[in-house]
């Protein structure tokens, strides 16, 4: 059963302290007549502990707590609505910011696979809209609204850190978990609403304070950012310090296929982008993940599949199969399992890995920008 909730919304007129780097939140304490040490201690409350008040950081002396409050907010987005997937694997938030624009944000959670630990993912959005205008994406119907800032691409993996962290808490309770094995969020992928690389600096600076070992300790090799293929952005991102994952969704094999769903190739095509990502291997000595939605009749036969091996194949990559999460007004329909079966066996031949990912949360619109629209029209 989907469950729902929606929460109203909260006065948060304060700027949030999200917004500071670690030598902002310094400097401005060491404003407040605090010694530097301070800084430290609020840093790991918010992103270690994840408190979400500053009444609850004990380790702050009463004054400093009072004036903290007066002060800053621990960020400003209001949770708008809350949706539970029917198998419990999937939550969705729709959150509104100060100035009424509605992003959102999926958590993920995946079981154990072979060696791999069971892991639980955050979705975040990097922009309000988007001007990209995919024509199977929800979020590229919408336009472009604004981009979020650093704090506010932030703030929605605090959130959801704090659900996955009560939620391995209670399987300690339960004693279905250890204690050393409590571990939160364990993963981040910039895939929900909007396109990272056209918000660069944000990105990166949010991205920097998830992967702090005092705070949350994201590992670089667990954050994923997604592009349409803005090439500029690529290859400014293969000569960044920290080596985070890159996925490139693709989403056809050739020029004419790619320009009617997405528009971005027509002034970055195909072949200009496959070299970019040949340079990001170069670089970074790390495999790109090509992502493919797979769209019923679009670019889902055997003739497509051979035709992405085709220009894959020199490529060190890995492709991730994903039947299109449809759209109630958009014309595209769902590839069926056994047909994205085929598809993968195809590109099997040019010893291209890949695997077929059956979207998560079809019952709760947790595909990009859906859950929004739903709300926008009245209908959650």
């Amino acid at each position: 059963m989907v469950t729902e909730r929606k929460i109203s919304n909260i006065d948060l007129s304060l700027p949030s302290i999200l917004e500071m780097s670690k030598l902002e939140l310094s400097d401005s304490l060491v404003a407040l007549d605090q010694p530097k040490y301070r800084s430290d201690q609020v840093w790991r409350s918010i992103y270690k502990e994840g408190k979400s008040s500053f009444d609850d950081m004990t380790n702050l002396s009463k004054d400093l707590r009072s004036i903290l409050a007066k002060n800053y907010s621990i960020g400003n987005a209001s949770t708008l609505i809350s949706k539970k997937s029917a198998d419990s694997s999937t939550d969705k938030m729709l959150f509104q910011l100060p100035d009424g624009e509605l992003i959102e944000t999926v958590l993920m959670r995946y079981g154990p696979d072979g060696h791999r630990r069971g892991r639980k993912t955050v979705c975040v959005s990097t922009q309000a809209g988007c001007a990209l205008g995919c024509t199977f994406c929800a979020t590229g119907q919408q336009g472009f609204r604004r981009n979020l800032t650093a704090g506010e691409i932030t703030e929605q993996v605090l959130t959801m850190q704090r659900l996955a962290m009560a939620e391995d808490k209670k399987e300690v309770e339960a004693g279905t978990r250890s204690r050393g094995e409590i571990q939160g969020v364990t993963n981040v992928v910039f895939m929900g609403m909007g396109e990272p690389l056209a918000n660069y600096k944000n990105m990166m600076d949010s991205i920097r304070v998830l992967n702090d070992p005092k705070g949350i300790g994201i590992g670089a090799r667990h954050i994923t950012v997604s592009t349409v293929g803005l090439i500029p952005g690529i290859e400014k991102i293969a000569q960044e310090d920290i080596q985070i994952n890159l996925a490139v969704s693709l989403h056809a094999p050739d020029n004419e296929t790619r320009s009617e769903t997405m528009p971005v190739n027509k002034r970055y095509p195909i072949e200009e982008l496959i070299d970019a990502c040949k340079y990001f291997v170069d670089e970074t000595n790390r495999r790109v993940f090509i992502e493919y939605v797979l769209l019923k009749g679009q670019n889902d036969t055997s003739r497509h599949a051979n035709k992405l091996g085709r220009i894959l194949k020199d490529l060190l990559c890995h492709v991730n199969l994903i039947p299109v999460n449809p759209t109630e007004e958009g014309p595209y329909r769902r590839t069926g399992y056994e047909a994205a079966r085929r598809f993968q066996s195809d590109l099997k031949k040019f010893n291209i890995p890949s695997t077929v990912r059956m979207e998560k949360g079809i019952d709760i619109d947790a595909g990009c920008g859906q859950l929004r629209d739903r709300a926008l029209a009245g209908q959650t």
